[in-house]
């Protein structure tokens, strides 16, 4: 098993370019398309449907009048003026996605980085959007598949990386590669030469690429005091700033709340829930 993190936006158009049909890409957007994914098909939602534009969201409106608008423009929910007269039913905050709100419902979500990064692992064999709410169910998933190859994607802002979205590629391979050290994955190593006999660490670490190893000594170095690492971050000082907005920060970082898997589904548009 190869796991190698995209760690900044600006590598998403090389992304979507690669060959990534023996692949699962994991999408990380903490703070908090992703989050809140997870949050609203716990809470009984149908499917999330990612869209890159308003105009897109309104047009599914157009198509299905049942389905619930939701996202944010600056980190706030759509308002009539941006759309030309129809307020969203949601924002992009997880608390907002309640069962009384979603169950039942597909969701058609409009947000800025973390749509793009979902579109850029169209290719892949799987793709997941996971969050620290779902971290282990979702590297459990990854077990059972054992891919040829992880790919966790940060979100990022504009082009830049996000710290919290680094954090939760570097949980994620960390938890990997030592299921790797105690299993003796990923077993592609051993087509290697001079791999027999080698100690089962460095079998379970051959394929981790720089950028995996950057993205797991970030997460090894902050782990002690995610909060504190996360609340110096970008994304996370601009929602702590919005006082209806900065429980969301504390929302996201709790670990493994959620017992669940969220996959895109056959049809390539939405995203459910995989228990």
């Amino acid at each position: 098993m190869k796991i190698e993190v995209i760690l900044t936006p600006a590598e998403l158009p090389a992304l979507a370019r690669r060959d990534l049909r023996e692949a699962v890409c994991v999408v990380f957007d903490v703070l908090r398309a992703t989050s809140t994914f997870v949050t609203a098909l716990q809470n009984g939602a149908k499917a999330i449907v990612p869209v890159s534009e308003i105009a897109e969201a309104l047009a599914w409106r157009q198509k299905q009048p049942d389905v619930l608008l939701g996202g944010e423009r600056d980190g706030v929910k759509i308002r009539a003026a941006q759309t030309g007269g129809v307020n969203f039913d949601l924002g992009n905050s997880p608390r907002e996605y309640t069962p009384e709100m979603v169950r039942g419902k597909t969701i058609v979500s409009t947000t800025t980085n973390g749509t793009r990064a979902l579109r850029a692992c169209a290719g892949a064999q799987t793709v997941l959007a996971a969050s620290f709410l779902n971290l282990t169910a979702t590297v459990d998933f990854i077990k059972k598949l054992r891919p040829n190859q992880v790919v966790p994607v940060c979100a990022g802002t504009r082009e830049n990386p996000a710290l919290e979205d680094v954090l939760a590629a570097g949980a994620l391979c960390e938890m990997l590669i030592r299921w790797g050290e105690t299993t003796g994955e990923p077993k592609s190593e051993q087509k290697h030469s001079g791999s027999r006999g080698r100690p089962p660490h460095q079998k379970a670490t051959s394929d981790i690429s720089d950028s995996a190893e950057m993205a797991r000594a970030t997460y090894t170095q902050a782990k002690s005091d995610l909060a504190a690492a996360v609340g110096r971050s970008e994304n996370a000082r601009r929602l702590l700033g919005i006082p209806e907005l900065r429980d969301d920060v504390s929302f996201c970082l709790q670990r493994d709340r959620y017992p669940l898997v969220v996959k895109r589904a056959a049809d390539g548009a939405a995203f459910v829930s995989v228990v």
